[in-house]
């Protein structure tokens, strides 16, 4: 689970500052405040990793990614002068890792949390250049107490017109191998050690586990945005077992026919409930429906999705009923499709969804993050980018009657100002109370009252003139 994120001269953010990362994270904010930078940043570095270029430092993306953020200028704070992006994930592993310095008696260095910094930039610092990583460093647990820190570095020099690096430790101690001092080459993408940084040390081996687990980690992020696909007469499904649901929701239902064997608890002591089954349930807790299935047409690869709405006996098909069942779909199955000890970042959940069902989307995100599978915590983490005010009065109240503890929710607020956008973390007391309450949060609700009423005193007295 990522537990830190800061962002440094990206975009709207000239230093985010270190951000606390919760298992239900919470952005809210103003249109252009920067929330959706934030995500976007997590999704440029999963694409890098994807990315079949190895040399290419960072992936800003292009029609076939996530996410398109244009050319490197169009990535830095222009309000900066620095044009370095710097930045630091810090992240609870799934299993503890264990890693041996053979060469000092077999020492063992061991931590459940890594944290990653890199700083990344044009060669020559004016903008134009390729881009280079300029230093990156891993720390597994505490450096001081059986953990370790392995960095790299480049090394200016004005004559070499190659990238050179330096590899650097701490508590460990890397030996280097007899023979010519060869320079390291530059690093694999923005977070990789190069194969000489093995070949060149006696004792390096450990590089790889390092890379390896940022990489699982990226590679368990999966993005859900808003604009969901539209719902169709029917779906084709060939059997293949989709990783994730997709950008647009478009393999939702692929996500149900794949998972129909999976059982999720909700809670302790509670039953289990097959896949599809917990989606209607979902979907009727969520008070839009009365039932909901994928059937089956006739012995083909065709399904299509009935649902029976409230007022009628009678199941119609998907797309014979309101546009909002459709956008919350592909919401609800990725919350419990997606694997264990996964980040989902979801861009407004609520849309298109009334008012209560809004309410209802917070008990759903609390299940998500609290359910069990197979016996143990799922682990999930959600990312949310939202505008609802009903959402986050639901989970205030979830949290004052003890459904979720106030430290498994981070709740942040964007603003814009002259220098950039601050992120500013909002005070959860243990009975749902924003201590910190930001001025106008969802628009000023007590002048719109006033204005109303002042409004409304002043047609009184013209009717009355009358």
């Amino acid at each position: 689970m990522l537990t830190s994120l800061q962002i440094k001269n990206f975009k709207a953010w000239k230093d985010t500052g270190r951000t606390r990362l919760a298992p239900l994270t919470l952005f809210f904010g103003p249109n252009s405040s920067g929330k959706s930078s934030l995500n976007q940043f997590l999704l440029m570095l999963k694409q890098t990793a994807q990315s079949p270029d190895r040399q290419r430092v960072l992936h800003p993306g292009d029609r076939t990614t996530a996410v398109d953020l244009g050319t490197y200028d169009d990535m830095t704070c222009a309000r900066s002068n620095n044009k370095r992006i710097e930045f630091l994930l810090a992240w609870t592993l799934d299993k503890p890792l264990d890693l041996r310095n053979v060469l000092l008696k077999g020492k063992k260095y061991f931590g459940d949390r890594l944290e990653f910094h890199a700083e990344v930039g044009p060669a020559g610092g004016n903008g134009r250049q390729d881009v280079v990583v300029w230093q990156m460093d891993y720390q597994l647990g505490d450096p001081d107490d059986n953990g370790l820190q392995v960095l790299m570095k480049r090394k200016v020099n004005g004559k070499d017109k190659k990238d050179t690096y330096e590899l650097d430790s701490k508590n460990y101690g890397l030996v280097r191998k007899t023979g010519r001092p060869w320079p390291l080459p530059s690093p694999t993408r923005f977070y990789g050690f190069p194969e000489e940084a093995i070949a060149y040390y006696q004792n390096a081996d450990l590089v790889s586990d390092l890379t390896l687990a940022l990489e699982r980690k990226l590679q368990n992020i999966h993005y859900l945005g808003p604009l969901r696909q539209y719902p169709q007469r029917s779906y084709t499904w060939s059997g293949e077992i989709p990783e994730h649901v997709g950008w647009r929701g478009e393999r939702a239902v692929d996500a149900i026919l794949s998972a129909r064997d999976r059982k999720i608890n909700l809670g302790k002591k509670q039953r289990r409930k097959p896949f599809d089954e917990l989606i209607a349930y979902w979907l009727k807790k969520l008070g839009l429906i009365k039932s909901f299935e994928v059937k089956q047409i006739f012995d083909r690869r065709d399904y299509e999705i009935l649902v029976r709405p409230h007022g009628t006996n009678e199941p119609v098909n998907i797309t014979d009923v309101g546009f909002g069942i459709s956008q919350v779909l592909p919401v609800l199955v990725e919350c419990f499709y997606c694997q264990p000890a996964s980040t989902l970042i979801l861009e407004q959940p609520e849309i298109h969804l009334h008012p209560a069902v809004q309410s209802a989307l917070a008990d759903l995100l609390i299940s998500a993050v609290t359910c069990g599978e197979d016996g143990k915590d799922r682990n999930i983490q959600l990312l949310v980018e939202s505008h609802s005010g009903h959402f986050l009065r639901r989970l205030q109240r979830r949290i004052a009657e003890e459904a979720i503890s106030p430290d498994m929710v981070a709740i942040y607020f964007c603003e814009s100002t002259d220098q950039g956008s601050i992120l500013n973390a909002l005070d959860l007391d243990i009975f749902g109370n924003i201590t910190n309450w930001p001025r106008n949060f969802f628009g000023d609700e007590v002048e719109d009252l006033a204005k109303m009423t002042e409004a409304a005193m002043k047609r009184q007295q013209n009717v009355r003139s009358e």
